[in-house]
């Protein structure tokens, strides 16, 4: 489902895609997140963060590589984990900060930027969003479930 989406229908956007998502029974909900520096990964997490009823200040974690956020009053999930996998060298290196221990739970729901660089180690089932700009204040987003 490709769609071009302007900055100002951004959270109306993160809003239906939220409905379609189904939690994995087996595990945690994963979603990569695919684009450029500036296509607006880190814009689309703070929507869904809102969304969620998450009040803390969503920042990129990109020199911290993961954050958690407790969501509070949602039957399926019960963490927004962000991951920005930008400056890691390899999977191995997720997986020594928890990767497995967080896959674990059906309650997670994850959101990892630049999936790429630790793709072997996604497990099946991502839901894939890419981002590509398309103009100064709009965005090309296609989403695969």
């Amino acid at each position: 489902m490709k769609q071009e989406v302007k900055k100002t229908e951004l959270a109306g956007f993160t809003q239906e895609f939220l409905k379609k998502i189904k939690p994995n029974e087996n595990g945690a909900t994963v979603v990569a997140l695919r684009g450029n520096l500036g296509a607006g990964k880190t814009s689309f997490t703070q929507c869904i963060a809102k969304e969620f009823g998450i009040t803390e200040d969503i920042t990129s974690p990109t020199f911290v590589i993961q954050k958690r956020y407790e969501i509070s009053g949602n039957e399926n999930f019960y963490y927004l984990i962000h991951i920005d996998a930008y400056r890691l060298n390899d999977s191995h290196e997720l997986a020594v900060l928890g990767w497995e221990k967080l896959l674990e739970n059906p309650k997670n729901i994850i959101f990892i930027e630049w999936p790429g660089i630790v793709g072997d180690i996604l497990p099946k089932g991502v839901i894939t969003v890419s981002f590509s700009v398309s103009g100064e204040e709009s965005r090309e987003i296609d989403v695969e479930y």
